[in-house]
């Protein structure tokens, strides 16, 4: 073993993908010392996910890079929708049809709500984007020795003095090795070695399909009009009763139609000797767009196994399981990095209260009890969104025991004027509006909350919803994440969530009632915690004229919100009375494992 400048670092990070870069990020402006080795010599240069969540941009905004992020993201009028094809060309019914199409990630009818549930927008930007921009924001912050690619990870442990862990690091460049021990380990590679060697399973079906990704340069503004859909699903017969094949716009610099870059997926048997093929996948892709001459200048070729899986625990020891690491899902609904990103959020805030002697170990064992179930959900979600692109095939006809002729002499009907085209375009109509849980799943994006964990429940029951994956409806109801509103804070507007501090606990109280709880947190603080007061109203710092916080906090005048830094709910108090200062103290304590 050689030796190789390095420090013994508090958290040791494997894995430089999304999840990996923003905790080191995250857990750099804290002041954390981290170690990110990663394997591969560069970030990502395939397209993989592209979707960021307002959850997520929230993330990014405190990570400082959310107005990079939005400058690589297309004009929000070029890509809120989602469309449904038979083809992209033909002269002929059925080919060359759009079957259907809705708005998609807070676009259309769903902007005002999406821009009332949070102060960020959703973002589009590929990971070959994206990453390359979080590794420079994380060699920014960590230093660039305390982020090293090309470096992997090749054995990895406990200590055995119960204080931490030991990992085997090789050099891809030198081929040394060397040793690091650190306090805690984050797994964030994806599922690729560290579940193994904690020997960690996964439950879940595999192997559901290998699906082929090109990133490819292709002229398609012959056939496709300059509008504002960025993901296209055909459906053919080929598809054998789901969808045959998806294009997405890549941009960079022209949207829509003029797009020049666009990922094309394409899904085969994982016994399909043609996956591996060139050839023949982008005559599959052909076939699929219905353009057999089209010229395709191919820039990479990506496989991805379609399956849902969840690993049985999240935390072992000092080792934490974050993003695909933990959960693998289909990327329908787009929740696979965003909730890798939220994941590492919820994470990185516990282990910077333990490492600083703020917390004890029994938090960071709600890291698991919290995000487990919000990745055991996801899955089931997006494995019930990707079977929304069969229910629009089978309304169209389309069966996987069909020959090709077959299946599209049944397409043809939607398009005839008959009783029988009539009932299959009403049909494929509702079968194309139930995938909104997919589109427009506001509810899955900003309303999952926890009921156990790092909070104390004060008995009052979820807020009911007409559409529980559609519908969010804002809540201080603990375990929750905070309501967001707009505040003035001088000459500007700012949402409630800038008073939030991201280390220690936030107490958000009215400006009247200031004085009492600022006594109160003094008191809390004597469990060796940190909480900070933050008073909203006349005199304040921060003041409501519009009224938008008092409608949404939940509380009365003289009460109180307990907020974590992830800005979910910690405690609250509807109002105040003598017992606050004490039912403060031991609210600080239970949520901190103190």
């Amino acid at each position: 073993m050689s030796s190789h400048p390095h420090r013994a670092p508090d958290v040791l990070i494997v894995g430089g993908g999304p999840a990996g870069l923003s905790a080191a990020v995250l857990l750099g402006l804290r002041g954390v010392d981290v170690l990110l080795v990663e394997r591969h010599p560069a970030a990502s240069r395939l397209p993989r996910a592209h979707l960021l969540n307002q959850r997520s941009m929230e993330i990014f905004t405190d990570m400082g890079v959310a107005d990079a992020v939005y400058d690589l993201s297309p004009p929000q009028d070029r890509w809120h929708k989602v469309a449904w094809h038979t083809t992209l060309a033909g002269d002929v019914v059925p080919f060359g049809q759009v079957v259907g199409e809705l708005p998609a990630w807070g676009g259309g009818p769903d902007a005002a709500r999406y821009a009332a549930a949070s102060p960020a927008r959703y973002a589009n930007v590929p990971q070959l984007r994206l990453d390359p921009l979080l590794r420079t924001r994380a060699e920014e912050v960590c230093g660039a020795d305390s982020i090293r690619f090309h470096h992997e990870l090749t054995a990895l442990s406990e200590d055995g003095s119960g204080r931490g862990a030991v990992a085997t690091v090789r050099n891809r460049d030198s081929g040394d090795t060397y040793e690091v021990r650190a306090r805690y380990v984050i797994a964030a590679d994806g599922g690729r070695l560290c579940a193994d060697l904690l020997g960690i399973e996964m439950d879940g079906p595999t192997g559901l399909l290998d699906m082929v990704t090109l990133h490819a340069t292709m002229d398609l503004s012959k056939w496709i009009s300059d509008d504002e859909v960025l993901l296209r699903y055909f459906l053919a017969p080929e598809g054998r009763g789901s969808f045959s094949g998806v294009l997405c716009a890549m941009g960079p610099d022209r949207w829509g139609g003029d797009s020049t870059e666009w990922a094309a997926h394409v899904g085969y048997r994982t016994d399909d000797p043609e996956r591996n093929d060139l050839t023949a996948v982008l005559d599959r892709v052909r076939r699929v767009l219905g353009l057999p001459g089209l010229e395709i200048e191919v820039h990479a070729v990506s496989h991805w196994e379609f399956e849902g899986v969840v690993a049985r625990r999240q935390r072992q020891g000092p080792f934490f399981l974050a993003g695909n690491a933990a959960h693998r899902h289909p990327p329908t609904g787009g929740l696979g990095l965003n909730t890798a990103v939220q994941d590492v959020q919820n994470l990185v805030w516990k282990l910077d209260a333990v490492l600083s002697g703020k917390a004890g170990d029994a938090l960071l064992d709600t890291y698991e009890t919290e995000r487990r179930p919000v990745g055991e959900f996801n899955v089931r979600h997006c494995l019930n969104n990707a079977g929304g692109h069969a229910r629009i095939a089978a309304a169209l006809g389309l069966r996987a025991d069909q020959s090709e002729t077959e299946g599209w002499d049944a397409v043809t009907e939607w398009f005839a004027d008959t009783p029988t085209g009539e009932a299959k375009r009403a049909a494929v109509a509702e079968a194309v509006a139930s995938n909104a849980d997919d589109y427009s799943q506001l509810g899955v994006e900003l309303g999952y909350h926890y009921e156990t964990g790092a909070l104390v429940p004060d008995g009052t029951p979820a807020p009911k919803l007409r559409d529980p994956l559609r519908d969010y409806v804002p809540t201080t109801r603990p375990g929750h994440h905070l309501p967001h509103a707009w505040l003035d804070h001088g000459a500007s507007r700012e949402s409630v969530h800038q008073l939030i501090a991201p280390r220690g606990l936030t107490l958000l109280v009215d400006a009247e009632h200031a004085p009492r709880w600022t006594a109160a947190a003094l008191m809390a603080a004597a469990t060796g915690a940190t909480v900070r007061v933050r008073a909203v109203g006349p005199g304040a710092e921060w003041t409501d004229p519009e009224g938008e916080w008092a409608a949404v906090r939940g509380v009365g005048s003289g009460g109180a919100l307990l907020v974590r830094p992830d800005r979910h709910i910690a405690w609250r108090a509807p109002d105040w009375t003598e017992d606050r200062p004490a039912e403060l103290r031991r609210a600080v304590s239970s949520v901190l494992g103190l």
